[in-house]
């Protein structure tokens, strides 16, 4: 059952969240990775892709294992992955009249990097909305859904998970959230739909194909109730 109180602060996770999948900036970036990781090791296209699903897997991204394995800088490692085309991301108004009409701190909880983050909510026109961003750098380069990283959020910018609500595409970075007391809401994708094929997804209490449409709906809905 999601928690009895309205939430009074909203994290909301970036990538195929606050946008739309079909943009497929991940695309880009994983050309990005396969360069990268093919240009430090003096490999061909077809190890570095070997390579970087095999990081991917043991180590819960490709860059935490060239941290790890390789010494790289994460910084330099993510300025070079986000060297992409934003222009696949576009404006969103129903998004930001939803973002304006929704009671509450607001936050992005993303695994990007905060100059990522800021180019797209540039792009969608929401940035305004947001009071900070949680990046991949302020959780130490753990990417969720390590539980660390959401207990260092939660501190950090002294959220109550139980008046707090998450949005994520991704249904296991959620579970976190639902064991610490938030609502949780996943956005579904063709991917992580099939992501999701065999977990056991009890800690989701909403699901939707668009953020902004639900959004509209929760606020609605509580206009109705008052």
């Amino acid at each position: 059952m999601p928690p009895k109180h309205d939430p009074d602060v909203w994290l909301f996770d970036l990538d195929n969240t606050l946008y739309p999948a079909r943009c497929n900036l991940f695309a880009q970036i994983d050309v990005r990775i396969g360069r990268y990781i093919a240009d430090l090791l003096k490999v061909d296209a077809e190890e570095a892709r070997r390579v970087q699903k095999q990081y991917w897997r043991e180590h819960g991204t490709s860059m935490r294992g060239m941290m790890t394995l390789h010494g790289v800088d994460p910084t330099h490692f993510l300025d070079y992955v986000h060297d992409i085309d934003y222009s696949p991301v576009e404006a969103n108004p129903a998004l930001e009249a939803s973002l304006k009409a929704l009671p509450g701190r607001k936050i992005i909880f993303t695994a990007g990097d905060v100059p990522h983050a800021e180019r797209v909510m540039e792009r969608l026109g929401v940035a305004h909305h947001f009071e900070a961003i949680f990046d991949i750098a302020a959780g130490d380069y753990w990417p969720k859904p390590h539980t660390q990283i959401y207990e260092k959020l939660v501190l950090k910018h002294g959220v109550d998970p139980t008046r707090a609500c998450m949005a994520d595409d991704i249904a296991v970075n959620l579970k976190p959230a639902g064991d610490m007391g938030m609502r949780t809401v996943w956005i579904r994708t063709d991917e992580s739909v099939k992501r999701a094929a065999d977990l056991d997804l009890s800690h989701i209490h909403h699901e939707t194909d668009d953020l902004a449409t639900w959004l509209a709906d929760w606020i609605a809905e509580r206009k109705v109730q008052k």
